[in-house]
């Protein structure tokens, strides 16, 4: 049995209509459309979004790797979550020499990742490298007071602001951004709070 944190996200464990659940698998079917290739989950968690990817994109994807810190939630979802395309590895997500170990990919995903990050220029290097030529990143991270300011949660850094958020990625040819409210994803509309942002991002 894994330990929960209070934030990880384990289906089997919970009720189908959890709004936590549903919010993270909101995430990952926004995904599904640019994913191809070789793909890297990073931070993967329990390993459910791994094999969402790898199930549901199968035919437009060559390998999809879950990588996440916690040997135990890797164990996990090695037994949890079985596809011939996927794999789990129990990897840091600001190791600067990830490249080398695992490569590049086509496709970077890593959902609520960046909050968690005291050393976020390593995590932002480590996107950009990690990415192939013409590859997509797509990062979300929840929205709050901003950089360097405590914030609600005991599990998080910090939680930075919208206008922060899009600072992130200047390196790359083109980025969109978009919001998060519930399980609703889409582009900002003026006078809505949107409680969390998603960008993606073309090297």
């Amino acid at each position: 049995m894994v330990e929960d944190t209070g934030e990880r996200v384990i289906p089997e464990f919970m009720d189908p209509m959890n709004q936590l659940l549903l919010e993270h698998v909101a995430r990952y079917q926004f995904a599904l459309s640019y994913v191809e290739g070789r793909v890297l989950d990073l931070s993967c968690g329990a390993g459910y979004g791994t094999h969402m990817v790898a199930k549901h994109r199968k035919d437009q994807v060559d390998e999809v790797i879950g990588a996440d810190l916690d040997k135990e939630i890797i164990d996990y979802a090695k037994g949890a979550y079985y596809h011939p395309n996927s794999s789990f590895i129990v990897e840091d997500a600001t190791n600067r020499t990830l490249k080398d170990k695992i490569g590049t990919f086509d496709v970077v995903l890593s959902f609520e990742t960046y909050e968690h990050i005291e050393d976020e220029e390593k995590l932002l290097a480590n996107y950009y490298d990690l990415l192939k030529p013409g590859g997509s990143l797509i990062v979300s991270t929840p929205f709050g007071k901003g950089r360097g300011i405590e914030c609600g949660s005991p599990f998080h850094v910090h939680q930075i602001t919208p206008e922060e958020f899009k600072g992130l990625f200047p390196d790359y040819s083109s980025t969109q951004f978009f919001y998060q409210h519930g399980v609703l994803i889409e582009p900002p509309r003026e006078n809505v709070y949107y409680p969390l942002g998603i960008a993606v991002c073309k090297k």
